[in-house]
């Protein structure tokens, strides 16, 4: 007895330019599909007699769809596989729905600040997928665009990519193609597990042709397709009307006013009938599929007890980590009480521009992959535990560093998500904390930020403050300075 789900669906020849041993192009969360040996016609992709029949019978006991729409499809491409169809809905939506109300906590996971958005890059497993081959692979150059033309303190950065993505090349030679932007501040997504809490905490998924993509405008975020082969897909496929619904995104769009624009227009009623398509049964898949699994065992279901799906875990608290040089424009706002804007771009391509902007700086974080940089950084800075023992505490990793690097403003020791420790080029040693939100969490701003307003606020000739507002977009951090005796 065998039981498959069928998702999806691109038209192509089984194997055809796939780089998926077996499978085609298919998404994490889906159940697997049983083959047989590919046939010589281009059917819907699982639909065909080559996936669904051995010696003319149906491979699965039970064939589980999760929407009419699909057996509707069966039906027409494989009419012997059609009495095994069992509409069950789709159990990694329902985790997908019941996590909905957790999204603050996920954005939190992720390191998402207050005011700042979260963009999702999403690719699935095939040839003209956004992750593809040759002239088709555009996931390369929005790494590299996305992080250095969005301000760093306005949007945060992920990356989704499918599974076979990890395991067809290696994780070592992903790993390699992500590093410049790894260190630019992206956080590749663990593709089994955090993919959909990530989807969950998005305001912008940049994608494909993938169910990935797809679940995401199912839950109404905004959808931003930057690859899209049509003639990969059934045009009768919920995930073709995804194509003919959802904006594109063109090489020579601004990408930051393109993906604010998605934002802000965005309405998920546009996207309402997607959603209707992605289950006939939502938030009913546990106890249907228990039903069918206990019907095919013969067995009675357990008197008494919920058939439930796992939830969906906090993921571990995952910061934009950024070592990569950081270029930072700023403007003294007000002088009492003091108040610095402060915008920030990673490893820009170009020398960036900011309307208003009255001076820059570069700042280098110490573990930089080009240590050249750092000898002629105006701000060097670490991030750790304060009682590491291998650089010892702030003050004293402070002083080496400005014995080492004579041209260095500020050398920042950052402590924790919303603090750190300053040393003046005059020797002053400086603790920096942010106030806590209304609700008294932590701010969640890079407090590198902290440290480039301070160093603007220095070098724009003022004494330093017992409190700094620092404005990233449209929040204000106040960050309270402290002097600190370093013999303490």
């Amino acid at each position: 007895m065998e039981l498959a789900t069928i998702k999806g669906w691109p038209r192509r020849e089984p194997g055809a330019g796939s780089r998926e041993p077996g499978a085609g192009s298919r998404e994490p969360g889906a159940a697997a599909v049983a083959l047989a040996a590919p046939a010589t016609a281009a059917p819907v992709f699982g639909l065909g007699p080559e996936w669904l029949l051995h010696d003319g019978r149906p491979l699965a006991t039970a064939t589980v769809l999760s929407h009419p729409e699909q057996l509707r499809r069966l039906r027409a491409a494989c009419p012997e596989a059609a009495p095994t169809a069992v509409l069950a809905g789709d159990p990694c939506y329902d985790r997908i729905l019941e996590a909905l109300p957790q999204r603050d906590r996920f954005r939190r996971a992720f390191g998402v600040a207050p005011g700042q958005r979260l963009v999702v890059l999403n690719s699935t497993w095939a040839p003209r997928a956004l992750f593809g081959d040759g002239a088709e692979d555009r996931l390369s150059w929005l790494l590299s665009r996305l992080t250095s033309e969005l301000p760093a303190d306005e949007y945060r950065t992920v990356a989704v990519l499918h599974p076979n993505i990890w395991y067809g090349h290696g994780p070592g030679q992903v790993r390699a193609w992500l590093e410049r932007a790894r260190r630019a501040g992206l956080t590749p997504v663990d593709p089994l597990e955090d993919w959909r809490q990530a989807l969950i905490a998005a305001d912008c998924v940049i994608g494909d042709h993938g169910s990935v993509t797809y679940y995401a405008a199912a839950i109404g975020r905004p959808v931003l397709l930057a690859s899209f082969p049509e003639a990969d897909l059934d045009p009768d496929s919920p995930v073709a009307a995804l194509g003919r619904t959802a904006p594109r995104l063109q090489a020579s769009d601004d990408l930051r006013h393109r993906i604010a624009a998605v934002i802000e227009s965005h309405d998920p009623r546009g996207y309402a009938t997607l959603a209707e398509l992605t289950s006939s049964a939502p938030g009913r898949s546990a106890v249907l599929l228990r039903r069918l699994l206990y019907r095919i065992m013969e067995l009675p279901e357990p008197a008494g007890r919920p058939a439930l799906l796992g939830r969906l875990p906090l993921p571990v608290h995952q910061p934009a980590v950024r070592t990569a040089p950081v270029r930072v424009l700023t403007r003294v706002l007000r002088v009492e009480p003091p108040e610095v804007a402060v915008v920030r771009y990673t490893d820009p391509a170009y020398e960036p521009e900011e309307p208003g902007a009255e001076a820059a700086h570069t700042v280098v974080h110490e573990d930089t992959s080009d240590v050249s940089l750092l000898e002629n950084a105006d701000v060097i800075l670490r991030d750790g535990d304060p009682d590491d023992p291998r650089v010892g505490p702030p003050a004293v990793w402070a002083s080496e560093v400005a014995a080492r690097y004579p041209y260095c403003g500020l050398a920042a020791y950052l402590t924790g998500v919303d603090r750190g420790t300053v040393r003046t080029r005059g020797g002053e040693l400086l603790r920096l904390a942010a106030v806590p939100g209304g609700d008294g969490r932590a701010d969640l701003c890079d407090p590198a930020a902290y440290v480039s307003g301070l160093y603007a606020w220095l070098g724009d000739g003022h004494e330093v403050p017992a409190e700094l507002t620092v404005v990233t977009g449209a929040v204000r951090h106040r960050v309270v300075v402290e002097r600190v005796d370093a013999s303490r």
